[in-house]
């Protein structure tokens, strides 16, 4: 599981083919079998193919959506709010199992971000429920762009591990925060 996590890079070049219907299963696969709090199962998830509405879906966020210009595959993850309390939490954990199972595949995945985003004129969640018909008390947490990779990234590195961020027993504070 860790060299899943290490090898797990955000990835926005994918090639020009289409996401295999037998890996599509076994990523929606891997997203049903996320938890939720209280077994409650808010999340709905919008697989998206359509070239023009995967365009369509670029224009809802103003930066951070490289990777729609050649997905062949977009996942909407939203869930409902009115199901819920902690939507946002269900939805975000459905996303990470996306994430981490295109990586076993051998697929490529890039989380865009929706939720408390803009396009620079319009709300993003906004945007993406009317383009793709979501109810109002949906609440759209990311997109997840999947594909076949078109680019290499070099897995994560010990750099990246901030061990100054796990405390034990108590919160230690840094000495500029006192």
């Amino acid at each position: 599981m860790l060299d899943i996590m290490r090898n797990r890079r955000s990835i926005r070049k994918f090639k020009d083919r289409p996401v295999e219907p037998a890996l599509y299963e076994q990523l929606i696969h891997a997203a049903l079998l996320a938890p939720s709090s209280m077994n409650k199962r808010p999340v709905a998830l919008v697989a998206v193919t359509d070239r023009a509405l995967i365009g369509a879906l670029a224009a809802c966020k103003n930066f951070g959506t490289a990777a729609l210009e050649t997905a062949p595959l977009v996942f909407a993850v939203t869930a409902d709010s009115a199901l819920s309390d902690v939507w946002v939490e269900d939805a975000s954990i459905v996303g990470a199992y996306l994430l981490l199972m295109a990586e076993v595949l051998g697929l490529g995945a890039n989380w865009i971000q929706i939720r408390r985003r803009s396009s620079g004129t319009e709300d993003s969640e906004r945007a993406v429920r009317s383009l793709l018909g979501i109810p109002e008390r949906y609440g759209v947490v990311c997109l997840v762009a999947v594909g076949h990779r078109d680019e290499h990234k070099a897995p994560a590195g010990e750099e990246v591990l901030h061990r100054g961020a796990v405390h034990h027993n108590r919160f230690q504070a840094p000495a500029d925060l006192c």
